[in-house]
């Protein structure tokens, strides 16, 4: 009987560690379950062909520099906020609402206000739901890997 309980509760133990082992941000108060997009071809795929994401998700770019960054919707299929955040994690750029576009290549690019290294993407209307201004801050969970 030991045994059985002891193997129950090392497989909740277990499971419950990997919902805790899922990286997440912080902005603007809120939590958020994101994917980690930290390679070309990552970032190139993006959110591409998803029909929806929850509410408390999002996706997290991490780019090499701190550079220019210009985000563009090629088949996304869902409308997004796109957040630009420097090296510091402060919040240098937004673009709100952005449509779904179906064009292929001649969707057009939303590009940062300012040089950035992270770029966040949620659902529309997130952004202004949380009130975000140009210097929130980003904080980001264990998981979240450092750039190379």
């Amino acid at each position: 009987m030991r045994l059985y309980a002891l193997v129950l509760f090392v497989f909740y133990g277990l499971s419950g560690c990997a919902g805790a082992s899922q990286p997440w941000v912080e902005i603007g108060g809120e939590r958020y379950a994101v994917e980690v997009s930290d390679d070309d071809a990552e970032r190139a795929r993006g959110l591409m062909f998803r029909d929806a994401m929850a509410n408390d998700h999002g996706m997290l770019f991490i780019h090499d520099a701190e550079e220019p960054q210009a985000y563009w919707m090629k088949n996304t299929k869902i409308p997004l906020d796109i957040l630009y955040f420097d090296d510091d994690r402060k919040l240098v750029g937004q673009q709100r609402d952005v449509p779904t576009c179906s064009l292929g290549d001649a969707c057009p690019s939303y590009p940062s206000d300012a040089p950035a290294r992270y770029v966040l993407e949620l659902n529309a209307g997130e952004a202004e739901r949380l009130g975000l201004k140009d210097g929130s801050e980003l904080s980001f969970g264990p998981g979240i890997p450092s750039p190379r």
